[in-house]
Order: structure tokens, then sequence, then C-alpha cells
């Protein structure tokens, strides 16, 4: 068993990962509760407790607050702000009139302004845990990062048994395969069981802006938890969600294979199986070596070794409070 090396100093890359699992596990529960009209926070007042995390260049600021406190029963509540993306055809009008500005710098051919804009460029989306419990706040934090490298026998004796003891619940992910949540979000399904699978837009993405694009393949059979269980059986499966994925975003967006980063992350946000399609320009999160894994190259290696992922050593990066982690530690006597 190879033992887990401590990574050194924090990267921009794998924070950007830890932001997009947080924010991706919040939002998937409440898949499907949408609403277009005005909403009130599901509590009372927010007093500040701690900020748990915070990124000045993805605009993102995870906040722990104590809240409902005037009745006597304070509770937790975590609050995820995130700065929207531009609207370009909006803020090029806003440019084009008379926008309030104020001089901070001038310098030759360079000045620098803050500029107020107008509520409808100023939208903040903010996504709420509540009530927050021990485990949240934990998750939410900010932590040390440490790569493991799991082989295939590690995958077997530690990490599968690590998540068949979580009893991790993805009953979000059938409601959207149900049609009982999200049906009206999917722009397209090839129904079969064995090989089929729901395209659909991540809800990381407004859907205003292309640059931005990102959607998620949910494949229709059901326990295929990860990037482990994949052997050349499902390569008709692959085959399909790389090619009708394209072929959809195509027609649908205009928006060519050539200019599409396809990739699945080992570990997933969640164990069933599920690809992942982005612009190729825009830097999503998890995009890094150590967690994404081209699907192009997938199909490529289970077509000259049919079980090349059971066998193979897989790195990835886990944070310092993860059990997992402690699961390797332990087989490793450390």
């Amino acid at each position: 068993m190879a033992e887990p090396a401590a990574q050194g100093g924090k990267r921009k890359r794998e924070e950007e990962e830890e932001e997009e699992e947080a924010v991706e596990g919040a939002e998937a529960a409440s898949v499907g509760n949408g609403t277009a009209g005005p909403a009130r926070f599901p509590f009372t007042g927010f007093r500040l407790q701690k900020v748990l995390r915070e990124s000045a260049r993805d605009k993102t600021l995870f906040l722990h607050g104590k809240v409902n406190e005037s009745s006597g029963d304070g509770q937790d509540a975590v609050v995820i702000l995130e700065k929207t993306p531009f609207q370009v055809d909006e803020v090029a009008q806003l440019l084009a009139g008379n926008p309030e500005l104020r001089l901070r710098l001038s310098n030759d051919v360079y000045s620098n302004y803050q500029l107020a804009p107008p509520p409808q460029l100023s939208g903040v989306k903010a996504t709420v845990v509540f009530p927050a419990t021990a485990k949240h706040l934990q998750k939410y934090g900010r932590q040390e990062l440490h790569m493991v490298e799991e082989s295939g026998e590690d995958y077997t004796n530690i990490t599968l048994p690590y998540l068949e003891a979580q009893s991790l619940s993805i009953q979000w992910v059938y409601n959207i395969l149900d049609k009982k949540a999200e049906a009206e979000r999917i722009i397209y399904e090839n129904p079969d069981p064995s090989d089929g699978f729901i395209l659909l837009p991540d809800l990381k993405w407004d859907q205003k802006q292309l640059e931005d694009l990102y959607l998620i393949a949910i494949c229709h059979r059901r326990g295929i938890k990860s990037l482990r269980d994949l052997t050349a059986e499902h390569l008709p499966l692959l085959r399909n969600i790389q090619r009708e994925g394209q072929e959809a975003i195509l027609q649908r967006y205009g928006v060519g294979p050539d200019r599409l980063r396809v990739y699945l992350h080992y570990q997933p946000s969640y164990y069933h199986l599920h690809v992942h399609f982005t612009a190729l320009g825009h830097e999503a999160p998890g995009t890094g070596v150590e967690r994404a894994h081209l699907l192009a190259e997938v199909i490529e290696n289970l077509q000259l070794a049919p079980r090349h992922y059971q066998c193979r050593t897989l790195r990835y990066a886990l944070r310092a409070d993860d059990p997992l982690l402690a699961c390797f530690r332990a087989a490793a006597g450390s």
C-alpha cells in the first residue's frame, strides 16, 4: 500500500476544488425546490461567528452565523455568498451610459475606478445550510490538503469499505433520473437503461454566458460508483456520453467538441457515475491533474486494458479532517 504524502503548501487549484465540493453539496440538497418569486431566509437574524473560507479570486465567502437567537433558540447556519457572473450585454450598456465612478488611480494611459453598478448587475448568489451541524461547519471550513496514493488493492481494502459504511444518500440523483426533479432542465436524454444518460446544466452555471458553459451527464445505470468501477463492459455507455453529449451541446448551444473539456472526477463529489462538460476556456473548479480524468483518455485506457482502473494507482487530495485520510494513515501505521 502506498503511504499518503503531505502536500506542501496550499495550492490555488486545490482550494478551488474544495469550494466546488462545498457548494455542490449544498446545492444538491435543494434540487427541484427552486422558485422564481420573492423569498425569505429560513431563519431570523444572523450574528457572524466565523469566516469559514473566502476567495478573493472567485468572489466567494463562506460564513458561520448564529440565527434565531431572538426566540431563545439560537441555531447555527452556514451561508455561502458568490458574486454572480457578469452579463456582457448589460455591462456594455452600463459603460455606454453614464455610470457612477470614483477615480482611484491615473497613470499615463492607465486609470482605475470604483464603479457602482445598478442592482441588476450587482447580484449575489446565497446558498444556505440550515440548521447547520458540526459536520457542516467542519466541511465548509478551510483545511490543509494531503495527497493520497490509492492502489487498486487500497481501493478494495480501504476506500470501498469506507464508502459502503457511510451510506451516502444520492436520492437527489435518482429524483433527476426518474423525472421527479429538474425534468424541465434536461436538454438531452438517451433512455437506454444500460447505456443511456441524462444531460442537464450544472447548478453552478446560470446558462447566460457560453464562456461559463457547464453541463453534467448522469448515467441511467445504477451501481457504477466512480471511475474505479469502469471496465471495458462500460465502453458503449462512455462512448454514448461522449458522442451524443457533444452533439447535443453543439445543437443546443453551438459549441463544438473541440471547444469542450469532457472529464470525470476521482474522487467524485457523489458516487453515481457522471461526466462533466465544460467550456474549454472556463477555469472550472476541479480540473486539476490530481482530480480530473479526460473521458477520451478513460475510453482509450479501457480499450487497451479492460480492467485498467481496477489496477491503476490513482492519486488525489484529501482534506486533513477527512475520515478517509485517517483510514489510510491507520492502514499505513502512521
